[in-house]
């Protein structure tokens, strides 16, 4: 008998939180194991086992591999677990679905993680409110331009036409965080009315942190 897949992840990471919607899609079950980032467990000996990277995500599949970065273990589910499939059928809509997914996963997010804030504080010494500047004027630029994009498809209920795919377990962890930094979304009418249908969605409510078990306020 299979055992159940396991997910390393922290309530709060955006990384995380892609994957959980994912899981979430596709009803999967997983058991939660929380890694606290703000007490930096991820950098101790015991999750280094599991992460050579000492980042969160980990995923442990049913046979025991681990497997690292959100958008390999969302595209791995998607090929394990077909349906319903995160990806569209054609060639081209896989491109723009990456595409839109990526704008999010490595333009955006690698400016506004944790450890980059951090840096910023402790090493650089910025001050509190100007490494809030910094984070809000990354990310609404980021989301300018993910509307400009939107702005160029066919219009759907989702990111891209009218079923879940990757630019939406990407989407929604971003907008998550901004809200925290107070992030101005005007002139997002596409993107939040994305974020707004997604979160209609059981899987994406499931999936948010404050369901899960490690959440704090």
């Amino acid at each position: 008998m299979l055992a159940a897949m396991k997910l390393h992840n922290y309530f709060r990471s955006s990384a995380s939180f892609r994957v959980r919607i994912a899981l979430e899609l596709k009803g999967l079950s997983y058991e939660y194991l929380p890694v606290h980032l703000v007490k930096g467990e991820h950098k101790q000996s015991a999750y280094a086992a599991v992460s050579p990277s000492n980042l969160v995500p980990t995923l442990e599949t049913d046979q025991g591999e681990r497997l690292g970065q959100s958008m390999a273990i969302i595209e791995y589910l998607d090929e394990t677990h077909p349906q319903p499939p995160l990806l569209p059928a054609d060639a081209l809509g896989r491109a723009r679905v990456r595409a839109l997914s990526q704008l999010i996963a490595c333009e955006i997010h690698p400016l506004n993680n944790l450890r980059v804030l951090k840096y910023l504080v402790r090493e650089l010494k910025v001050e509190e409110e100007a490494k809030n500047t910094w984070y809000r004027h990354w990310v609404r630029e980021g989301l300018l331009a993910f509307e400009r994009e939107l702005a160029q498809l066919p219009r759907g209920s989702y990111c891209y036409g009218d079923t879940p795919t990757l630019a939406d377990c990407c989407l929604v962890p971003q907008i998550f965080n901004a809200k925290r930094f107070n992030t101005d979304f005007s002139g997002l009418e596409r993107t939040m009315a994305a974020f707004d249908t997604c979160m209609r969605h059981p899987a994406f409510q499931k999936a948010q942190p404050s369901s899960c078990p490690d959440n704090e306020p």
